[in-house]
């Protein structure tokens, strides 16, 4: 409902709470506080399964840096580069070495005793072994969790993965996605634990509350029982009642100010969708070796009332949410093609990179949306490149069968963000992808000391060995361009070059840019080629 029907509405209900009895009061305290306390539970799951993804992360880092350097074992020089990155690392408590199945040095030196490599109780799917509970050779203290990849593994304190600040009446566990217990808080009751993991639909206990998180490869769930729920509303109660009626009308005052203001973010959403509000910006794509803009990424931007222009991951999950993701995409689309189509014709060797939400790879409609809207525009399907992130890749079937329809109709395909997911490499292989975007945070550790500042170059020689092209994004420095350069990667975006830029100044950017780098690119001519 909009404008007068809106306000109208909230004013009669207002009146109405204003004079509902006691018991209606005491019930709204309740309903209230009971949605409340339910999204606080959902906050601390969605910590604690950000904090265990984080935890996880570092260490799959360090495994795989390990893993590729090509130093002697359990030389003094290997020894300390295990020392470091144990102490630089909050995740890693212990790194060890081992050898036919044997431990043969640890970052605190070289092992005399005959330890055994540990019997792993799951595998992750990027190929880490996760032992849960094992004892460290040096401090003999609390059991550790070990994960192994290749010759290495990494003891960590189980505390870290679910190293949040939790309150004493909210119990907090760490699970991976099969049940296996990783860390807990304040004494959950596993057993409603392992019952809540399991369970396809929300199961209902009467003397508890809980929220669950998953993602990655593991689960969070956040726990609190009813009895101390009821002594937080009990405490609310006697500051309810009494003022209850007097804040009813002051809230009819201010809900009809607000409501004039301002709709809620739905609604405000779909009113600019309808208005046009939704605007395509252009970030221009370089290629790294000729300096030529061979291209440009189309990135969507809310502009509001006042000029100012929101970020899409401001407003994209709620159209998920929502469901409007198709009209969005087909919005940016019809846009795009509007734009672009005089140079996209004049041009062959120019492309526009466009991004497919989860919903457009699941389900193909994307494709079809955009086959429906070249018809008749004389651009080529090569010039349109497909982007999906690999949140949207986690349904490996149904996205082969997207993705190979496009690559058909001649688009290239590429991975946009990788590295911030969890896309496995035996996944990469399976998909049909031309290439990968590299995000920006590891662009960002080029030429420093972060733990990370290895994994940019790991991803560029995996990609090569895939045969993919590849795009590294968030470019800001002339030293991050020259190493990439050097790795031979084919292009780069960011604001080293430019940040996305309305099309009148993008057409005068690709205009000056081609007058100073005539160059040819070869993305099309190569996949045209195969």
């Amino acid at each position: 409902m909009r404008g007068f029907r809106v306000i109208f509405v909230c004013a009669v209900v207002g009146v109405l709470t204003a004079t509902l009895s006691t018991g209606g009061m005491f019930y709204l305290s309740r309903y209230r506080a009971g949605n409340e306390e339910q999204a606080r539970l959902s906050s601390f799951a969605q910590r604690g399964l950000m904090r265990a993804q984080s935890t996880f992360n570092d260490i799959r880092v360090v495994l795989f840096t390990l893993s590729t350097m090509s130093v002697t074992p359990c030389s003094t020089e290997h020894i300390a580069i295990m020392r470091r990155l144990t102490i630089n690392n909050r995740s890693v408590d212990e790194i060890g070495y081992y050898e036919n199945g044997f431990l043969k040095c640890t970052s605190w030196g070289v092992t005399a005793e005959q330890v055994r490599q540990p019997t792993a109780d799951f595998t992750a799917e990027d190929g880490v072994k996760v032992t849960m509970r094992l004892m460290p050779l040096v401090t003999k203290g609390n059991p550790l969790l070990a994960s192994q990849y290749n010759a290495y593994n990494v003891l960590t304190v189980p505390e870290r993965f679910s190293d949040v600040l939790v309150e004493s009446g909210i119990q907090l566990v760490i699970a991976s996605d099969t049940g296996k217990i990783f860390s807990t808080q304040n004494a959950p009751d596993l057993s409603l634990t392992a019952k809540i993991i399991a369970a396809a639909q929300p199961i209902t206990d009467a003397n508890v509350l809980y929220a669950v998180e998953r993602g990655g490869g593991f689960v969070a769930v956040a726990t609190e029982r009813k009895r101390d729920l009821l002594q937080k509303l009990h405490e609310e109660d006697a500051l309810f009642v009494p003022i209850g009626i007097l804040m009813a009308g002051l809230a009819i005052c201010i809900a009809i100010f607000l409501m004039r203001r301002r709709l809620s973010p739905l609604e405000e959403l779909i009113a600019a969708i309808k208005k046009h509000q939704l605007v395509v910006h252009y970030q221009p794509i370089i290629e790294l070796a000729s300096g030529r803009c061979v291209g440009a990424e189309a990135l969507l931007r809310w502009q509001q009332p006042d000029g100012e222009l929101l970020r899409p991951d401001l407003f994209i999950p709620l159209a998920e949410e929502s469901g409007l993701m198709a009209e969005i995409t087909a919005h940016v689309i019809d846009i795009v093609v509007r734009d672009l189509q005089p140079v996209l014709v004049r041009d062959r060797s120019l492309y526009v990179a466009i991004n497919l939400s989860a919903d457009d790879v699941k389900t193909g409609k994307g494709v079809d949306v955009i086959q429906n809207a070249l018809a008749g525009t004389d651009i080529e399907n090569h010039q349109i490149l497909l982007e999906a992130t690999e949140r949207g890749l986690v349904d490996v079937t149904s996205a082969c069968l997207t993705l190979d329809r496009a690559r058909e109709l001649g688009h290239t395909i590429a991975i946009d963000d990788f590295g911030t997911g969890y896309s496995s490499v035996s996944s990469l292989q399976r998909l049909p992808l031309d290439a990968i975007k590299i995000d920006q945070i590891f662009i960002n550790t080029i030429g420093t000391n972060a733990p990370t500042s290895s994994v940019t170059s790991h991803i560029i020689a995996m990609a090569k060995t895939l045969q993919l092209k590849i795009f590294a994004e968030g470019i800001e420095t002339q030293g991050q361009a020259d190493y990439l350069r050097h790795l031979k990667v084919e292009y780069g975006q960011g604001w080293l070059f430019s940040t996305a830029i309305p099309l009148g100044e993008f057409i005068s950017y690709y205009q000056k840019n081609r007058e100073q780098f005539p160059i040819a690119s070869m993305l099309n001519g190569d996949k045209n080629s195969d």
